[in-house]
């Protein structure tokens, strides 16, 4: 099954992806709560009142012509691996980590397929990243083994994680260069974690700026797998229903090519996974 998260009257709604249509879950099924973290707080069957509004004469939506959100809106926890695929550590100059390097995202860094990314009036250094991320379902205990990891992933999407990278290198920590608002693109659907080989492995993974291929990889290829990853984090922390995990880019980034090559106004980043979709961002200025 698929999910999206659009928006009506401003107010995010989670929606049911119907071949080129969407169903509003909440209109069709009241006691579905209106977006996926409450829905997946509440413990309730999204699989079961999904094939119910798939079978009912719920209305239909045209998903081009919606205005799509994040897909998590605002997510308990969103946390991105960097250095998940080793050439992308051996273009940065780096081995193989032993560890994960582990960073948060705010809410207000985050946008949906559709929305522009901004580039930041500050630099010129704005870069873009395939990501594969995927949604946590059910509560993860503590010290959870990388065997029972996967049973907690509701499903698997696209991320872009654009980086200013000025910024991102003005610190030991990454994070200020990875927080400037609407600089991580989310969506645009959700696939439930049944529809893909487990933990997504062996699916195609790109990035297109302006239609020309700049990273082409495989999500066999990540250092840390989604279960190993699951498995660490819940060492230190309670992963929740709605938290999002955002498991690092391949070679291929714009700092690292010769000359390097930066975002403008007026571009057009994509990021494709295969057999989930295609996440694209328009990038303007940030308003004077």
């Amino acid at each position: 099954m698929k999910f999206t998260t659009f928006l009506k009257a401003g107010q995010p709604r989670l929606g049911l992806v119907d071949g080129d249509h969407v169903i509003d879950l909440n209109a069709a099924q009241p006691q579905v709560p209106s977006d996926l973290r409450r829905a997946l707080e509440a413990g309730v069957d999204l699989a079961a009142a999904a094939k119910a509004v798939l079978d009912s004469d719920a209305p239909r939506l045209a998903l081009s012509g919606l205005e799509l959100a994040p897909l998590v809106p605002e997510p308990g926890k969103t946390i991105c691996l960097g250095l998940n695929y080793f050439d992308h550590a051996k273009e940065g100059g780096r081995d193989k980590p032993e560890y994960p390097w582990l960073f948060f995202r705010g809410k207000s860094s985050l946008m949906g397929h559709g929305q522009p990314g901004v580039l930041p009036k500050v630099s010129e250094r704005f870069d873009y990243e395939a990501e594969l991320a995927l949604v946590i379902g059910a509560k993860v205990p503590r010290h959870v083994s990388q065997e029972d990891a996967l049973q907690y992933v509701f499903g698997y999407t696209c991320f872009n994680d654009m980086s200013v990278r000025d910024y991102q290198k003005r610190t030991p920590q990454w994070t200020i260069g990875k927080n400037f608002d609407a600089t991580g693109g989310f969506g645009p659907v959700l696939v439930t974690a049944d529809e893909l080989a487990p933990g997504a492995t062996g699916l195609r993974i790109q990035s297109r700026l302006n239609g020309q291929v700049m990273q082409d990889a495989n999500t066999s290829d990540m250092i840390w797998s989604v279960a190993e990853t699951i498995a660490l984090m819940s060492d230190c922390m309670t992963l929740e229903p709605g938290d999002v995990i955002v498991m690092g880019t391949p070679a291929g980034v714009g700092q690292a090519r010769t000359p390097p090559v930066w975002m403008k106004a007026g571009d057009t980043i994509e990021i494709e996974i295969e057999r989930i979709g295609t996440l694209r961002n328009p990038i303007v200025a940030e308003a004077a």
